[in-house]
């Protein structure tokens, strides 16, 4: 039997070392500052090539990305900042959603159909009840609900600013690394590689989505004289859920058809046929702008979704497509698949 040599060890102890970060992540709830370092990383490593083309010396570079790197930053906490401001807002507010989903389903339950009908709470009071003992199930968790909130808006923070002093280390020092670090280096860039293909490929595929939704709300439905509620929040919902591949469709439409009973049950019927076409066409979507990048077919991904759900939670649903597709290009790399 053939005794590795000093160099595939090396590389070993760097996929070793790799994967026990990618579970400690997971397992210490590191998943946000993760993400939002990759994506400071990646911005920083999409912007910074035409400073370097029209830059030349040194230290003029290195402030060029240090200020492209802060407002980058910024401009990424003001986003976060505006969403959580709209999600509190009356028009953004999941609390009100909510309830007026209640009432909708309550106000409909003549137009259902008996099967429908006896599987759904009697009235809205009967849906609050039912909100209201799954809450008092999960009180220990609902209690920590802020904590954690405000833990995860500081890990964004700090993930940004890892981000941001990797990629100008990145961009402006040349590289000089050892045998273990040019190997865990290696590691870094395959994972940013997959999260670049996955991540912003997944914001092209949300905001069409959310494009469509917005046409079909705004335009399509007035045209026909027909002018649901929460439009707002139903197509600010379906470019966030739309971030989450496969199971964010199936968020988005359950709130579109809900509030389409808000007219009528053929309304929502009509609603739920437009968006199963959409994302049927979007299917070739998703196939040409992710699976081209990472050669993986919508199942590929769904499966991986659900293996990770099992075992880490909503944190693994969140992870996995960028987590396959990092393992994914490291097995390709390697010639094993």
């Amino acid at each position: 039997m053939a005794v590795p040599s000093k160099s595939q060890l090396i590389i070993l102890a760097s996929y070793l070392l790799a994967g026990a970060a990618l579970l400690l992540v997971l397992l210490k709830g590191l998943l946000a500052a993760l993400f939002s370092g990759l994506l400071v990383y990646a911005l920083v490593h999409v912007l910074s090539p035409p400073l370097a083309r029209n830059i030349s010396d040194h230290r003029a570079r290195m402030l060029a990305v240090i200020i492209l790197g802060s407002v980058i930053v910024l401009l990424l906490s003001l986003a976060v900042w505006g969403a959580i401001s709209f999600f509190q807002s009356d028009a953004g507010n999941l609390g009100v959603l909510m309830q007026k989903m209640a009432d909708i389903i309550e106000a409909s339950r003549d137009q259902m159909p008996p099967w429908l009908k006896d599987s759904i709470p009697a009235s809205a009071e009967a849906i609050r009840e039912t909100i209201t003992a799954w809450l008092r199930a999960h009180a220990s968790q609902a209690q920590t609900i802020g904590q954690q909130a405000g833990r995860t808006v500081a890990h964004l923070l700090i993930g940004m600013a890892i981000g941001a002093m990797a990629a100008l280390y990145d961009t402006t020092t040349p590289p000089n690394y050892k045998p273990l670090a040019s190997a865990l280096h290696a590691r870094v860039v395959n994972l940013h590689s997959a999260f670049r293909q996955i991540v912003f490929a997944q914001v092209r595929i949300a905001a069409i989505n959310a494009a469509f939704t917005a046409i079909y709300l705004v335009v399509v439905l007035p045209l026909a004289g027909i002018h649901l509620p929460l439009t707002k929040s139903m197509i600010a919902i379906t470019f966030v859920a739309g971030l989450l591949p496969v199971i964010g469709n199936l968020i988005s439409n359950t709130v579109i058809v809900i509030v389409g009973l808000s007219h009528s049950l053929s309304i929502a019927l009509a609603s739920l046929v437009f968006l199963i076409v959409i994302h049927k066409l979007e299917y070739f979507l998703n196939a040409k702008i992710i699976g081209a990048h990472i050669n993986a077919k919508a199942w590929e991904l769904l499966a991986a979704m659900l293996a990770m759900e099992a075992v880490f939670g909503l944190p693994g649903v969140i992870a996995a497509p960028v987590f396959y597709a990092y393992a994914k290009k490291e097995l390709t790399d390697r010639g094993l698949v």
